[in-house]
């Protein structure tokens, strides 16, 4: 099946940058499954043509032919690992020769920054949704916490993952979409990325931007690996639980911020999809994928002078307060 998959894909991409005329192109990070397949798929049903990206080439090419299969021919893939330079730097080429621009980046791709208490990649097979029929959201989350254990080593990846990681694809990518008459950032963020996890008012005030830059935020960073490797992460006043993924949301919230400010052509913002059944959540989320990628959509798509250095909610795509 692979050299099927690989054959048609390679086929497809060489269509559509030889000939095509397209009215939006939008790159997706992680885009092989869960969120962000679902985003790939709608954005392309919406006429975008789209540049999936995955670390992963056979599961990216897999995942395009799939919605080749679902008559959606307009997407492309291209290899993508965010905590990875070259990687990078081969993406932002491809669309600089193949398109001059870029209109849509959603920044997808992340990390659970824990280590799971029962790997499912050990051979033990993932729970399913019938497991948490009878809980509701609160009892979810916390049996994804018990079947945890926070390291500093998976901290320090999320961290590069989820914050970094965000912040060098769109560096990378910013000509282009400045390039553009119409650009956009979507970052995908969580509820969990909210300052109400904070216990320190310092750190609140810190994260919520006013005298805020990115020389400040790495610093801030640094600090909270420092005091986690320290054990003295409670103390700090950082969040108690899942630390490292609310800090990296929080921070990408805030830079998120930070660039709206600073690029006010562009529309930057953040995009909650809400607790979704992915393998990130182990299936214990409480929206199918199609519901939390709608919302990213739905952002993406925004009118054009819409809001910018907004945060919009899960559901209903309502823009909300970042605390």
């Amino acid at each position: 099946m692979e050299g099927a998959v690989s054959s048609s894909v390679a086929t497809r991409q060489e269509t559509l940058v030889r000939g095509s005329a397209v009215d939006r192109i939008a790159v997706v990070t992680g885009g092989n499954k869960g969120i962000g397949f679902e985003v790939c798929r709608q954005l392309a049903s919406s006429g975008v043509t789209v540049v999936l990206t995955a670390r992963d080439e056979t599961r990216g090419a897999e995942a395009v032919y799939k919605l080749t299969g679902l008559g959606l021919p307009d997407v492309i893939f291209h290899q993508l690992d965010v905590t990875d330079a070259l990687s990078i730097s081969r993406l932002a080429g491809f669309l600089k020769n193949r398109f001059g621009r870029l209109d849509i980046l959603v920044n997808n791709a992340a990390i659970g920054a824990v280590e799971l208490v029962d790997e499912p990649s050990f051979g033990r097979p993932q729970p399913t949704v019938e497991k948490f029929i009878d809980m509701d959201g609160h009892e979810r989350v916390e049996w994804m916490w018990q079947n945890c254990r926070q390291t500093y080593a998976a901290a320090k990846q999320g961290l590069q993952t989820n914050f970094d990681g965000v912040k060098h694809i769109t560096e990378a990518l910013l000509p282009l979409l400045l390039s553009s008459s119409d650009g956009r950032i979507v970052n995908v963020t969580s509820g969990f990325g909210l300052l109400r996890f904070f216990r320190s008012d310092e750190l609140k005030q810190e994260l919520d931007v006013d005298n805020l830059d990115e020389e400040r935020l790495d610093e801030l960073l640094d600090a909270f690996l420092k005091d986690f490797e320290a054990g003295a992460v409670e103390a700090r006043g950082w969040p108690a639980e899942f630390s490292a993924y609310k800090v990296a949301k929080a921070a990408m919230n805030a830079s998120s911020r930070v660039m709206a400010r600073r690029h006010p052509a562009l529309r930057v913002n953040c995009a909650d999809p809400g607790y979704v059944r992915t393998d990130m959540t182990r299936n214990s989320g409480l929206l199918a994928p199609e519901e939390g990628g709608a919302t990213v959509v739905a952002v993406a798509l925004l009118p054009e002078r819409g809001p910018t250095g907004a945060f919009f909610d899960a559901g209903g795509g309502k823009e909300t307060s970042f605390v």
